[in-house]
């Protein structure tokens, strides 16, 4: 059912087919535009599926493009109809910059996802009382603080929903596994979590010890999404955020190099278990 499906995989659908169609039909974003009598920009944003697409302004672009199939023409219409209305981010768009829900819906897309971090637990992963403890020294007023917590923890459970889908995979820096965020009792709530999290089918959990020295990645965190239909996409974590797919292709390889070489250089997931287990011991928390 469509309005099962949240609006933004609506609207990557009819970007991906529509743009597909465009450059089969030998029209530029320009020329597609003067032809159905729209502005350029509007063209674009249906493309880069920032905004959804009515059902009539569907059919006028099919029809330019020459696109006939009949169930092809069905689900495309149904998809316009289910690209209108907030995502599931929508109720948090206080705390959520449009740079950030731009990516939760290539997030919420991907059948892969390949994230590194140095220093802290990746979001994806966090308990509460961890994330919490790791907002603490932002000073953020309380309910803020709240609904940024409450943001990450949706996040979480949508993406363990038991549906299989994305395959994760998480290296974390021992650093990030030792550091007591929170305290010893947090810590060692988190490490139990991770280990609960490890035992998914669908998720890895790796370590880099310290033993791994010098590599590229030491510069920071960053997120590598995989689609079936569309090119990766590159997420470097910073205060501002930033992607990067087809458009800077180099850059988008040389993170892929570097995502190998760390996997590499990390334990493998028997090892990672055992490695974690051992630090929550030593904390000496359950």
């Amino acid at each position: 059912m469509t309005h099962q499906i949240d609006p933004s995989l609506n609207r990557r659908k009819l970007r991906l087919t529509l743009r597909r169609a465009r450059e089969q039909a030998g029209l530029s974003q320009r020329e597609a535009a003067e032809r159905v009598e729209w502005s350029q920009s509007k063209l674009i944003r249906v493309e880069n599926g920032t905004v959804g697409v009515s059902v009539s302004d569907l059919r006028a672009l099919l029809a330019l493009y020459d696109v006939t199939d009949p169930g092809q023409v069905e689900e495309l219409e149904q998809a316009a109809r289910g690209s209108k209305g907030p995502s599931w981010w929508s109720g948090f768009h206080e705390v959520v910059t449009p740079q950030f829900a731009q990516y939760l819906g290539y997030e919420g897309a991907a059948d892969s996802l390949h994230t590194y971090h140095p220093i802290v637990v990746p979001g994806h992963l966090q308990t509460r009382a961890y994330a919490e403890a790791l907002l603490a020294p932002r000073d953020l007023e309380e309910d803020r603080c709240r609904r940024v917590v409450d943001l990450r923890m949706e996040r979480k459970q949508r993406m363990f929903d038991d549906s299989g889908r994305p395959a994760c995979e998480f290296v974390l820096d021992e650093a990030a596994v030792r550091r007591q965020i929170g305290g010893k009792e947090v810590l060692g709530q988190q490490l139990g979590h991770l280990l609960e999290l490890a035992r998914r089918p669908q998720v890895s959990i790796r370590v880099l010890p310290f033993e791994a020295g010098a590599h590229y990645s030491t510069l920071g965190s960053f997120v590598l999404l995989g689609f079936p239909d569309d090119d990766d996409l590159l997420y470097l974590e910073h205060a501002a955020g930033s992607m990067t797919g087809g458009e800077d292709l180099r850059l988008l390889a040389r993170y892929q190099e570097c995502f190998r070489t760390i996997t590499d250089k990390a334990l493998d997931e028997s090892q990672s278990a055992d490695l974690i287990s051992r630090v929550q011991q030593d904390l000496g928390v359950g």
